[in-house]
């Protein structure tokens, strides 16, 4: 069932408020605010994975990169718990990125105490931005160091000709003999949701108000493919997008016949036997928010 909170009223919203535990399995909290925190909280959102990704200009040192992955291992962690949330987060070099392969090969060569880190449940996000040789070298590096740590992957299908990066995708994760129960082929469309679905990887899907998928669309999606190895997330990062995306989600499915466990295997069930892959995910769903009176920098 959904209820109304009335705490949700100050964003100008009729917002629905679910009463069954969320996990958000992808979202860039970097790019959000600590309103978002507090509303996630109160729609029911008690855990996150926040997939490294690009910061709105190229990087030109590994150095930044760097920075970046313990801002968001660290810092983000700490400002989540704030409002009730359990944080965690992957680290990778973003295919929107992975065009040089000098900075490429320095940023992977320093990584491992990243990956390391007690917050990293998985390595990601990669794969494809333009399908290009370098991306492709990227993304095959990437691969191999999650293998060998024997991490759960997140692949980026592309924004543009998003199925045959999806086909390549696929091409080499099968040619690189992975294990295929540890990767999400992640932002899958209904064109690219034949690809993903003929491999025995997760199968990731991206709701935004205007691009990507449409609550209905994945309550239709689920409807055709199922929702077995099946995992919906709001992405949230600078564009027009909604830290809330998977509360619509429920709302809609809910309104769309769907029974609640399969809503549940879509929005929690499955995004936990995902990162349970990786040891150092043990959320901690019972967080309660901070007085902000009490919040120390």
């Amino acid at each position: 069932m959904i209820d109304r909170d009335p705490r949700l009223a100050w964003r100008g919203l009729s917002l629905k408020v679910c009463n069954m535990t969320i996990i958000e399995p992808h979202i860039h909290m970097y790019s959000r605010t600590t309103d978002d925190y507090q509303a996630m909280y109160a729609a029911g959102i008690r855990a996150c994975v926040e997939p490294s990704f690009w910061l709105g200009s190229n990087r030109r040192y590994a150095g930044t990169f760097f920075d970046y992955f313990r801002l968001i291992l660290e810092f983000e962690t700490v400002r989540s718990r704030r409002f009730g949330i359990d944080h965690y987060a992957t680290v990778a070099v973003n295919p929107k990125e992975a065009d040089d392969p000098g900075l490429v090969d320095e940023v992977l060569a320093g990584m491992g105490e990243y990956l390391d880190h007690q917050r990293c449940v998985a390595l990601g996000e990669i794969g494809f931005n333009n399908i290009t040789a370098n991306e492709e070298r990227a993304f095959v590096q990437q691969l191999h160091i999650a293998a060998a740590r024997e991490m759960p992957i997140i692949v980026h299908t592309p924004h543009v000709d998003k199925l045959r990066g999806t086909k390549r995708i696929v091409e080499i994760v099968r040619a690189e003999g992975l294990d295929q129960g540890k990767i999400i082929i992640d932002h899958n469309t209904e064109e690219t949701m034949p690809v993903a679905r003929a491999t025995d990887c997760w199968c990731g899907m991206t709701v935004y108000p205007i691009s990507k998928l449409t609550p209905q669309r994945v309550s239709d999606i689920i409807r055709t493919f199922g929702s077995d190895r099946m995992i919906v997330n709001g992405s949230a990062d600078w564009g027009i997008s909604d830290p809330l995306s998977l509360v619509k989600v429920v709302d809609t499915m809910q309104g769309d016949g769907h029974d609640e466990q399969t809503i549940s295997r879509l929005v929690f069930d499955n995004a936990t036997a995902f990162y349970s892959q990786s040891p150092n995910w043990q959320p901690d769903f019972d967080i309660q928010p901070m007085d902000p009176r009490e919040f120390q920098r």
